[in-house]
């Protein structure tokens, strides 16, 4: 059963990234064909043609390597100065620009004079462009918030699922009691297995980490009062002072672990699923972009360490770079684990969220052959245009992007280089579930 909720969950994983791409190439797609820009080509995948049908003037397909998507429009790049398409030169990095510039041409018809994307104003070569990506975040968010809201987080809760015997420093890290440690409050006070908290010291409490805070913050007399069997009951205990695991604003546990003096009380909360509000989805989206930026800005310091764990057998941390094998199989692993169906069914959600805002964060990079390369050309050139005329002086004309096509294969190397590293990692180092 094992084996096959593990193969369900790649095959579910292997669906989520062809929908994300697809669902991308259809925001170029589809804001192309508005601004009236000629689409022979609409293909998720690369590598040979497994399916495709043609409608209208788009052949539509899909290929074999599910690992990215493209549509093909006429007339990326604009012709060289003396207005050739097709030139040839004897510099290796003038032939890419050349090769790059006839290839944007080489499905030219009578009548496409008027159809070529490097012919539409900047404005919408970025609504193009930023389309695809925007369609990413898009998606990401649906989902996040329709899973977040219609079902929820797995979140500790003001339950009580279990009651410590006495107060052990949580530095000690050791579960059994010792003669000379203190009775637990929670246990004198009478508090059981399935009360839930719902007030402390006469103040209502819905969740555990405003309960925890008001704890941690009290030491002495203190009247919790629980709702046991339909009915609210006032227990008192005396807190006492105990060193606990520092937590963060958000509540986290602060890595690595540091220690601090706190009031204890003395049991351990329950975890439930817990839908969310729109406020706390809208913070917790939030938070997932932030993270999001800071995880691109960081990949390169993060090289050493996974090299490392693909080839010299170092750690792999939970924060590592994955890939689409990698993630693949983390979405198998999800899917094997023993928890609610409903559970399940977020943390896959959830993957196919981080995969589509990394779509987006990626694709906004302002370097060719991404999205923002081309995004960045079209800004580029509006300025220069936008310049010209305040200063009275000849439009400058469309700006060249085939001239950075050097460099865009530089990154599109860097890129290859980076994907297979990750690869080789998540083959024989994978990132595992905890």
């Amino acid at each position: 059963m094992t084996i096959l909720l593990t193969v369900l969950g790649i095959v579910l994983f292997a669906l989520g990234l062809l929908v994300s791409i697809a669902w991308h190439e259809l925001g170029h797609l589809s804001t192309a064909k508005l601004f009236g820009i000629r689409v022979p080509q609409y293909m998720v995948g690369f590598g040979p043609t497994i399916w495709s049908r043609r409608k209208g003037e788009t052949e539509y397909g899909i290929k074999a390597i599910p690992a990215g998507g493209y549509i093909r429009m006429i007339g990326m790049f604009p012709p060289g100065k003396d207005g050739r398409i097709e030139a040839r030169s004897t510099s290796p990095w003038r032939s890419m620009i050349e090769d790059a510039r006839e290839a944007s041409f080489e499905e030219l018809q009578p009548g496409d004079e008027d159809r070529l994307f490097y012919t539409r104003k900047p404005w919408k070569r970025v609504i193009v462009m930023f389309a695809g990506p925007f369609m990413n975040l898009v998606l990401a968010v649906l989902l996040f918030f329709g899973s977040a809201m219609a079902v929820g987080f797995e979140t500790q809760t003001t339950k009580v699922a279990g009651v410590t015997t006495c107060v052990i420093d949580q530095s000690e890290k050791r579960d059994t009691c010792k003669p000379s440690d203190r009775p637990s409050p929670a246990k004198a006070a009478g508090l059981l297995k399935g009360d839930r908290i719902v007030a402390f010291n006469g103040e209502r409490v819905s969740d555990w980490n405003t309960l925890s805070d008001r704890i941690r913050a009290t030491t002495g007399p203190v009247t919790v009062t629980v709702r046991r069997g339909g009915e609210e009951l006032d227990l008192h205990a005396t807190l006492l002072e105990n060193r606990v695991l520092k937590k963060d604003a958000d509540g986290r546990v602060v890595q690595p672990a540091q220690y601090v003096s706190a009031g204890y009380l003395g049991f351990e909360s329950g975890r439930e699923v817990v839908p969310l509000t729109f406020g706390q989805s809208v913070d917790r989206m939030s938070d997932q972009l932030q993270a999001g930026v800071e995880s691109v800005l960081a990949l390169p310091s993060k090289i050493p360490a996974l090299w490392d764990a693909a080839f010299d057998g170092g750690e792999r941390k939970q924060d590592s770079p994955v890939g689409v094998v990698g993630a693949a199989r983390i979405s198998g692993e999800l899917m094997s684990v023993e928890a609610p169906p409903q559970t399940r069914l977020v943390f896959f959600l959830q993957l196919v969220v981080m995969f589509n805002v990394s779509l987006f964060l990626f694709n906004m990079l302002p370097l060719l052959p991404l999205d923002g390369g081309h995004i960045a050309g079209a800004l580029w050139e509006s300025v220069r245009r936008h310049t010209a005329r305040i200063f009275k002086r000849p439009d400058p004309g469309p700006f060249d992007v085939a001239k950075l096509m050097p460099a865009a294969y530089v990154v599109a190397g860097v890129f290859v280089c980076f994907t297979l590293l990750v690869l080789v990692a998540d083959i024989v180092n994978p990132v595992k579930l905890t």
